[in-house]
């Protein structure tokens, strides 16, 4: 893959302090509390530039991409941003507790060249939807910089890569950033400008392929802004808007941790479970477990336990009960009949068994409301205790290697097929495309 070093903006430590006022998650996972919470916290905290406020008196002179601009050249003349002098290599930590355990996922940043899908070495595995790509570009064009990175993986099976740099922040002095997020993950960034150190991870990632694990809008949105550039007129081989900025994260990094996202419902018909077992037929065999919504722990221990992509938890609000439903051999038939289009290998992940097969094919809801989706099973039972969802489902999540196998055939995944925990940070370091 083509990557090089850039020349970032970060915030200027004499001017803030404490990382942990500005830094916020992606866009994509705050809602209007966190928004209000980071608004309030620093007036620079990065959320003026990922997603400032809608007002009702919006305009085309005057909207959330205009004074996100405005912001942007603020901080600047106000060296509350400043420019790093070098271009640099940005080896970042995040250290997180999971499951009552420590870990350190470890990658570095870059900026990579942004070439549309099929054409390169950059692998998507998941859906996109136009919307959250128009928002983007919109911001991109007023703003021409990246703020938020892509999450990529690539294959590294000694982790050579990683373990080099490692080596490298170990041995020397380089620019140091810590900061701590809202839900107590550490983050930390060493800016690494040594020529020699640079050259040699540019080399190694030449022959690497990249498999998108987060941020397949922002990706597309750097494709298109390119296209934009280029139909000005504007684009030159060394123009900044070839590429983007990304964390690269190797696959064997012990560190990669993906979380479960499972399913809430809303506006399906309400079944109990005899109705539900009666919709999935032969198709699945069902255990009832449990009659309340505390019971989702005892059926995603047994699910987490077996670690079977076709092991699905099924809750019907209208009596409260837990059904632990398995394939059958005819329910995988039904799959391979109704979902041929796709690869073997997509039709055995439990997100698409759950969405193609159980949802849209037994329950016959092809036009449905789209689902909430949370991680921890904690969050579930607090959800179905509120009665708003007439059905649930605790799902695995699909595994790295079904990321590599499915990106490299081209088959993307159902929305929200995985979740890397944790997020990575956004204000860091940012990319400027001019």
């Amino acid at each position: 893959m083509d990557i090089k070093p850039f020349s970032g903006y970060r915030y200027n430590n004499q001017k803030i302090k404490n990382l942990d006022d500005v830094v916020a998650p992606p866009y994509d996972v705050i809602d209007d509390t966190l928004q209000e919470e980071l608004y309030t916290r620093h007036p620079n905290n990065v959320i003026r530039l990922i997603l400032n406020k809608i007002s009702h008196t919006d305009d085309a002179e005057d909207n959330r991409y205009t004074r996100t601009a405005g912001t942007l050249v603020e901080w600047k003349n106000e060296k509350i941003l400043v420019q790093d002098e070098k271009p640099a290599i940005y080896v970042y930590h995040q250290i997180f507790e999971a499951d009552g355990q420590m870990h350190t996922r470890k990658g570095f940043m870059c900026v990579c060249r942004a070439v549309p899908f099929g054409y390169g070495m950059v692998y998507p595995h998941e859906m996109t939807m136009n919307a959250p790509k128009l928002d983007r570009l919109m911001l991109t064009t007023a703003c021409k910089m990246n703020f938020s990175q892509i999450f990529g993986l690539y294959p590294d099976e000694k982790n050579k890569i990683q373990q080099n740099l490692e080596t490298v922040i170990e041995t020397g002095t380089f620019p140091f950033a810590e900061a701590t997020d809202h839900l107590g993950v550490v983050h930390r960034m060493w800016v690494v400008d040594d020529a020699e150190t640079i050259a040699a991870v540019v080399k190694e990632m030449e022959s690497k392929p990249i498999f998108i694990a987060d941020g397949h809008h922002r990706y597309e949105t750097a494709c298109n802004y390119r296209m934009q550039v280029d139909d000005m007129g504007l684009l030159t081989s060394d123009h900044p808007a070839n590429y983007v900025l990304m964390v690269c994260v190797a696959m064997e990094d012990s560190g990669l941790l993906v979380l479960p996202t499972h399913r809430l419902f809303p506006g399906l018909p309400e079944l109990s479970s005899e109705e539900l077992k009666i919709k999935l037929g032969n198709c699945f065999t069902t255990e009832e477990v449990g009659n309340s919504p505390d019971a989702a722990y005892q059926v995603w221990q047994r699910i987490e336990k077996e670690k079977r992509q076709d092991a699905i938890g099924l809750h019907t609000a209208k009596d409260g009960k837990w059904l632990l439903t398995t394939i059958t051999q005819s329910g995988r038939d039904k799959m391979n009949e109704t979902a041929a289009g796709h690869h073997p290998e997509w039709r055995e992940l439990g997100v698409s068994l759950l969405h193609c097969l159980i949802i849209e094919t037994l329950l016959g809801n092809k036009d449905y409301p789209k689902p909430t989706y949370v991680h921890q099973v904690d969050e579930v039972v607090t959800e179905l205790k509120q009665g708003n969802y007439p059905l649930a489902a605790l799902v695995m999540p699909a595994t790295v290697g079904h990321i590599k196998s499915l990106s490299i055939l081209g088959d993307r995944m159902p929305a929200k097929s995985t979740y890397f925990y944790p997020k990575l940070i956004v204000g860091f370091v940012f990319n400027p495309l001019e």
